[in-house]
């Protein structure tokens, strides 16, 4: 018999007063959480060879993962050792903690949780889309009707010149913001380039990071950060489709500067590094960090580029090299703040596929509308959602948490991103 999510929590809850009085490891708590944390990244390594891509990054000791492949535990034994391991996180006593250590057990607990949501779902556990995006990034996203985004189409209507559907209008629009093929490398290139020069004007970054940039095909994604350690990442763009010229900045935020690459170096400068604590040597894909790093990766763009400078450089140096002509940049960048808000759309169209009430045509055409997709762009989105299901919810909820988290710390929030960037800071914490 299958026991619902709570049940298992409550299970554990009443093992955790059962083992009260059982002394965490070690002679103190910080080295009890220095011994779980490293069971953890043992835990996240060997659930890794079980789902291929649940590790996202990883640069820990160089032995675990050949050891995680030699001594590879079945699901239900991993399951039962990240059940032992909220036991023990539990019994590290807060008293006499600093706060960064309460907020390591905290971190720990909320990451081995996630990793205990995974394996079930490994298992064959099914959970409605928003169980399980608590479940997994620690927060309950809201399932608005769809109709209650028609206003937001009203007013991409308006902006939108032109004779025919809003979805024919705006496929017309990007086909003439699209950039050239053979022009593709530079664009990106030089968009990266400001978005590094924008973001070190504000952060130190480590001495001789770098990253790699590739244009691949057949994936399910349009760009992607492979965190390779030591301050270098491998920077993937998808060429499947024509590539909009307002995804040249977003692509370099998100997965350069100050996003993916940024993040994964200050994790990796201030925990590996400075502080030797192994779990932020290891990226699960399906945790709490998930939320945090899509989020912050989407504000960053807003971050580099403020207000209206965004069309500003774009139109005095993006548009001419991709030989598009920047008269457009006004209505881009008005279609971009409207077509933000439906984003959030997105999850009750995956709710409703996901769980089987929506057949694939069905949401196909849900996409094409309220996503404002094409066709193929919509048969490609089905492809992400089939792949990484509630994971959707880390792009925008997540922008708009930490936004309205960065923001409400005082008008310095470079400063704020950076110390968000290097913390265990939980999405709860957002709130």
């Amino acid at each position: 018999m299958r026991i619902p999510a709570l049940g298992i929590i409550a299970a554990l809850v009443l093992l955790v007063a059962a083992c009260a009085s059982v002394a965490p490891r070690g002679p103190d708590g910080e080295a009890a959480l220095n011994v779980i944390a490293e069971d953890y990244v043992h835990l996240i390594l060997e659930i890794g060879e079980h789902e291929p891509g649940y590790v996202d990054a990883y640069y820990g000791p160089e032995a675990w993962p050949a050891e995680a492949k030699a001594n590879l535990r079945p699901v239900p034994e991993l399951t039962q050792a990240a059940e032992a391991l909220l036991v023990e996180i539990e019994a590290v006593p807060d008293a006499g903690l600093s706060p960064d250590l309460r907020q390591r057990k905290a971190y720990l607990s909320a990451h081995v949780s996630a990793a205990h949501a995974r394996l079930r779902m490994i298992a064959g556990e099914k959970m409605g889309f928003a169980d399980e995006a608590e479940a997994l990034f620690g927060i309950r996203p809201e399932l608005r009707p769809l109709e209650s985004f028609d206003p937001v189409l009203a007013r991409l209507d308006a902006l939108l010149p032109g004779e025919g559907s809003l979805n024919a209008r705006l496929g017309a629009f990007r086909g003439g913001t699209a950039i050239p093929r053979d022009r593709q490398e530079m664009v990106i290139a030089a968009a990266i380039a400001e978005c590094k020069a924008r973001t070190e004007a504000h952060i130190d970054l480590p001495e001789g990071e770098n990253f790699t940039l590739e244009f691949v095909t057949d994936k399910p994604w349009s760009g992607y950060n492979w965190y390779q350690g030591q301050s270098q990442s491998l920077i993937q763009i998808n060429v499947d489709q024509p590539i909009s010229i307002e995804r040249a900045i977003d692509l370099g935020c998100h997965e350069g500067y100050p996003g993916h690459h940024v993040y994964n170096m200050l994790l990796e400068k201030t925990f590996v590094r400075e502080k030797g604590w192994v779990e932020m040597s290891v990226y699960p894909l399906y945790s709490p960090m998930s939320l945090i790093a899509e989020g912050s990766a989407n504000y960053g763009i807003d971050l580099a580029f403020p207000g209206e400078t965004r069309g500003e450089w774009e139109r005095a140096v993006l548009y001419p090299l991709a030989g598009i002509d920047p008269r457009v940049v006004e209505v881009q960048s008005a279609i971009l703040d409207v077509t933000r808000e439906l984003a959030r759309a997105e999850y009750t169209i995956a709710d409703d596929y996901l769980s089987g009430r929506a057949d694939r045509e069905t949401t196909i055409q849900r996409l094409i509308k309220y996503g404002m997709h094409s066709c193929g762009s919509a048969e490609r989105r089905i492809r992400f959602i089939d792949t990484y299901r509630s994971y959707i919810i880390n792009y925008s909820l997540g922008r708009d948490m930490v936004q309205d988290w960065v923001e409400a710390q005082g008008p310095d929030h470079w400063t704020t991103m950076e110390r968000l960037l290097g913390s265990q800071i939980l999405p709860t914490d957002l709130l």
